[in-house]
């Protein structure tokens, strides 16, 4: 099984770039199931049922949330119902909305489990404790454990890898916006990078309007975040070829497309 994960998409910048590119990418590498990081593509925060479904329409089977998952009040309205929507697993109980879907590919069951760090984030259940119990009851159904870890600190993401390190299929990490290029495979089987980077503006600070942000440093005072009007855009994902019988990663690479560099491989 392929497994195409495209990152953090933001505003309409990155909403552009996954309609360009993501039928290449399905095609090119064979894509069994694509997943997709929606948090942040209304706007720049938030996902809204209009963009939902119109990922679904460009091809993406599943749709991760993080931190920004409740910025449009909208999502109330539709998470519930939304059975390809993967909101953090580690929220507190009665929270709309579910952390694990199970998704049916070619007869193969995938779980796709979605987690927020909590270094340096608004204080969330124990991720650890949350994902063993989430583990458990998707080893009933699956081997192949797909985990969307969107944390800040390179470290947490680290630990979450080596935690799981033969316990799941892959972690991959969002929410910093910046691709690393740390893509491997760890001793026991599991596919992680620390960063699967955004799909945005690519003349931007982290998808959003430089002056603004550069403003903001400069003088410590608020400022309005903006996405940029650009036609220049980058595309960060990555493909995790998976063992369906095992349900350990046998390759991962990264892809990044934008004006300087592109690597659709």
């Amino acid at each position: 099984m392929n497994i195409l994960f495209i990152g953090d998409i933001v505003g309409k910048p990155g909403r552009v770039a996954l309609e360009q590119h993501i039928h290449q990418l399905k095609e090119q590498h064979r894509a069994d199931l694509t997943i997709v990081n929606g948090e942040n593509a209304a706007h720049g925060k938030g996902l809204t049922k209009k963009f939902y479904h119109q990922f679904l329409e460009l091809g993406a089977d599943i749709i991760t949330l993080g931190n920004h998952a409740w910025d449009k009040k909208e999502i109330f309205d539709f998470i519930d119902d939304a059975e390809k929507l993967v909101r953090p697993a580690n929220y507190p109980k009665g929270t709309p909305g579910i952390g694990m879907q199970f998704v049916n590919v070619n007869q193969i069951t995938v779980a796709v489990i979605n987690l927020q760090g909590r270094t340096f984030m608004n204080p969330l259940d124990d991720p650890f404790q949350v994902i063993d119990y989430l583990i458990k009851n998707a080893k009933k159904k699956t081997d192949i454990i797909f985990v969307d870890f969107h944390a800040e600190t390179t470290s947490e993401k680290q630990a979450m890898g080596w935690y799981l390190d033969g316990k799941v299929t892959a972690v991959v990490g969002t929410h910093t916006h910046i691709q690393t290029s740390d893509e491997r495979i760890l001793s026991n089987g599991t596919g992680y990078i620390t960063d699967v980077g955004m799909t945005g503006a690519y003349d931007s600070i982290l998808g959003m309007e430089k002056d603004s942000i550069i403003r903001k440093f400069k003088t410590g005072l608020p400022v309005k975040f903006e996405i940029p009007e650009t036609e220049r855009t980058v595309l960060s994902g990555i493909t995790v070829s998976v063992d369906d019988k095992t349900g350990k990663t046998k390759s991962i690479k990264r892809i990044l497309i934008n004006p300087d560099h592109i690597n659709f491989e």
